[in-house]
Formats: structure tokens, sequence, C-alpha cells
């Protein structure tokens, strides 16, 4: 009931500045609050799974009309259906890209400042008996005067605008603000991480309602107008694995049918990832139906972190870009504060090397590792989440090992390997991956373990049992979503933020 009335007052609050300098704007109000009565009659009538609440209807119906006396002289509650305007979070991803872009900036100037000399006329003048000594004539410098690629509106590349051009851009830059604002909503997959990432982005998650009727079937309800926006769905389809997706499913279907502009969801986890291949007769290739079903229900575009298998980004059609992000990231940061003694970056399989391999170059390049060796174990199953036999290839004796995987399920393949590296003469293995699923003995296995330290992200809801577990240390990657998130609102770079 409160809801409802908080809906009119907004309404009505937004009618009655629109009128205020109008005649005839008590009619005005009486038939917004007539149509608005209207619009809620259904949500209020007889539901499924409910009576009819005439009641609850009269009492909205009298403090809307109520709302409308309040409002007549006054304009300044019209405010608060203001659209929220979302702000640069400003994380270390954010700050480190826009430093890479400063320095290629300064780097392009500075080479551009520098005189151009032939080598044949240095060569003539270097061997002339008659030629005086060259002076040396120090480069100009950079704001000395003004650059002639920002003033000059011939030279190629020029940002130089007209008086008309720069009306016109700022009268676009003002449409855009007002007429496209970003949402935000959140299933129940990851309620934590999606109000991190509205915290940082300093707006609020949407008002949304995802439950389940009493047969188990899921019900979504949009209770904000998204007509034109910029909508984002933050919706892990981590265990209950089917009820998350589903309510990802519908919720871009409903966002859909109230004429949200584009539709984004963000998957930290992807679920059925690991089926992305037919590896025997008569099996699907679940990854590929996920993304059918997401692109049918008409995503605009995807964010993922740390997929299983870099291909899943072929499952979507053209039409449907995929940001995949590289949780390695995050774990990097974390690595590099520790003295670690001839690190070793360790691939638990074949397909990981790649992942290993990225590691390895982000350590090297932020903290300037220059003696970072890989490796890799070849295992061999004998059937799905167990393995029979593991070799190592290359050397980590006298070594601190990083083990670094997509994600961790039972634990089995990451404790078996970390015991074969201890065996091999290993210092320390630490764990490191984006996703812990840590099912079934999982948790256990990993506290029971010669495992140093175990770092995962939270993708996944945590748990009291993994907060009990000392070896476990989870990570937040909502400063590199929320980081995304703006640039791709703001049409800026999502790989600077990988540099």
């Amino acid at each position: 009931m409160s809801g409802a009335i908080s809906v009119f007052a907004r309404r009505l609050a937004v009618v009655s500045k629109a009128s205020s300098s109008a005649s005839g704007s008590n009619t005005l109000l009486a038939s917004t609050a007539a149509r608005a009565l209207s619009t809620q009659a259904f949500a209020h009538g007889k539901g499924r799974g409910g009576a009819s609440s005439d009641a609850s209807y009269l009492l909205a119906a009298a403090a809307a009309a109520a709302t409308a006396g309040c409002l007549a002289g006054s304009s300044s509650m019209a405010q608060c259906e203001r659209e929220g305007c979302v702000r640069d979070p400003r994380t270390v991803y954010g700050v480190q890209a826009e430093n890479v872009v400063q320095t290629e900036l300064k780097k392009r100037l500075t080479e551009q400042q520098q005189p151009v000399i032939s080598p044949i006329v240095e060569d003539v003048v270097a061997t002339s008996p008659a030629a005086p000594k060259k002076p040396t004539v120090a480069a100009p410098a950079a704001a000395s005067a003004p650059s002639p690629v920002a003033t000059d509106p011939n030279t190629e590349g020029s940002t130089y605008m007209t008086p008309d051009e720069a009306r016109l851009e700022a009268a676009t830059l003002k449409a855009k603000k007002h007429g496209g604002g970003l949402k935000l909503f959140s299933g129940n997959g990851n309620m934590g991480l999606s109000l991190e990432i509205a915290k940082l982005l300093g707006v609020n998650l949407g008002r949304a309602t995802v439950s389940s009727f009493a047969d188990g079937e899921i019900n979504v309800m949009i209770h904000e107008n998204v007509r034109g926006k910029d909508v984002y769905i933050i919706q892990p389809t981590c265990p209950p694995v089917n009820n998350n997706l589903m309510e990802l499913l519908l919720m871009v279907s409903c966002l859909n049918r109230a004429s949200a502009r584009r539709v984004t969801v963000v998957i930290p986890y992807y679920g059925y990832a690991r089926q992305d291949r037919k590896m025997q007769a008569r099996v699907p290739i679940s990854a590929a139906d996920v993304a059918r079903l997401l692109e049918s229900m008409g995503v605009d575009r995807v964010i993922a972190v740390d997929l299983h298998c870099g291909q899943i980004q072929g499952f979507f059609g053209p039409r449907v870009p995929v940001d995949n992000l590289e949780g390695g990231i995050v774990g990097i940061d974390h690595f590099g504060g520790k003295d670690l003694h001839n690190p070793v970056i360790v691939s638990p399989d074949a397909g990981g090397v790649y992942r290993a391999k990225k590691f390895k170059e982000g350590l090297a390049y932020k903290y300037g590792w220059e003696d970072i060796g890989i490796a890799m174990i070849i295992k061999q199953r004998a059937r799905a989440g167990s393995v029979d036999q593991m070799d190592l290839v290359g050397d980590v004796k006298d070594c601190d090992c990083i083990i670094v995987d997509d994600m961790i399920d039972t634990a089995g393949t990451l404790c078996k390997a970390a015991d074969v590296l201890v065996a091999k003469g290993a210092r320390r293995v630490f764990a490191f991956a984006s996703h812990g699923l840590l099912s079934g003995p999982g948790n256990e296995r990993i506290a029971n373990s010669k495992l140093e330290e175990c770092v995962i992200l939270n993708t996944i809801p945590s748990t009291p049992q993994r907060a009990a577990n000392e070896k476990l240390v989870e990570l937040s990657v909502a400063p590199l979503l929320a980081q995304t998130i703006f640039n791709i609102h703001a049409k800026r770079s999502i790989s600077a933020l990988f540099k």
C-alpha cells in the first residue's frame, strides 16, 4: 500500500510542475490521478494467489487526492522524479586505464613536437669543413603555444567546432543525460554483489518483485518506469542454476515488453559453461543453448566474468556483443603484495594455459617481476569430476606456485594438483579461481589440503561455512563490474581496463 502511495505521489508531483504555469492545472491533476489509479487498479485487484483488496485501493486513491491538493501550489517536490545521474566509480581499474591513455597521448604529442631532420643533411653538415658547429636548439615546451590540432579546423583529426556545432553538441549531451537514464536491477542470484555495484555507481537498485508462486513458478514484476532507459540486470546463473536462469530470462522479457531502450545482462557466473562441446554422442551443447535462450528473449549485450571457454562468446549472434572480463586482474593486485620466492604460475589443464599466461604477464607488467615461470599439469579423467592421473610439465622445485583456474567445483582436481606440486619440491602452493562453487565436499577439501591460501571472487554468494575456512580468501569483483557498466553506458573503452 505504501508503494502505491509513493507511485501516485511521484506521478502527480511531476504533473504539478509541468502544469503549474498553465491554466486548468486542477483538471490536469485530476485526469492524471484517474489515469494513475486506473493503472494501479489491476495491481490491487484480483491477482494470482490473492483476493481483491478494495480497501487498500480506496485508501491509495484518497492519499493520491490528498497529494494532489498539497502539490497544487508547490512544485519543489517534483524533483523526486528526476533521474539520478550515474557517477564514475573511479575504481583502481578505471584510474589505471586513464593513466594508460594519458601516457599514450603524451607520447604521441612528444613525437609530434620533435624536429624531423633528414639523416642525409646531418651527414653533409657534419662532414663539411666550413660548416660551423650546429647549435643545440631545445624542443619547444608543450605549454608555450597552443597545439595546432586543437585550434586549426583544417588539421586532420581536429577537435575544432563552430559555434553552431558546439550548440548542437551541448543539446545532444543534454538529451542523452535526461532522455536515456541508467537503471540497475537484480535477481535473487547474488543480491550482495548487486548492492555493492549500485553503491559504487551511485544509483539505487530498481524496485522489482522476483519471487516464486506456491507451485514453484517464477513471478517477476517491475515497479519502475523503464521506457527508453538503459537497463542492466545483474544475475549470476549459479546454484540453484535453473531458478536463477529462469529469473534472468523472465526479467529480460519483462523489461523488453516494458519498452526499455537497451537490456544488458551482467552474468558474473555463466552456468552450463562447461558443456561447451560434444565430448560423446547424443549429448547437448548446453552453453550454446543457454546463449540461444538469452538471445531469443531480446538481450542486447552480455557482460560475463571468466567464461570457462572463450568460444562461448561465439554462441551469441553478431547482434549481441559479449564482454568476457578477466577476473585475474583482481587476483594480480592480491598476489602482487605478497613476498613470493621464484613465482611460478601453474595451469591445472591444457585449456587454461592461456589464462595462466595472461596472469603471468599481468604480474610482470604491473610489478616488474621478470623471473616468473609457467608450468602445466596434464590430467587424465576417469569420469566427470574424478581425476585418475596427473603429470607435471615444468620445474617447480624451490618455487612458490600459484594455480590459476576459472572455477573450483568439488576441489578434487585442485587439491590433487597441490599434492603433485609439493611432491615435486614446491615451497608454497597458492590457488586463484574466479568462481568458487565449492560443491559437496569442496570447502572441507580445501581446509584439509596442502594449499597455503585459496583466493576466489564473490561472483557466487558466500556461505557461513566458507567464512569459517581460514584458507579461503574472497575478493570483490564489484569494482571491476561497476567500472565496466559505467564505461559501456558512457561509451568508453573496456579493453583499456585490462592494459
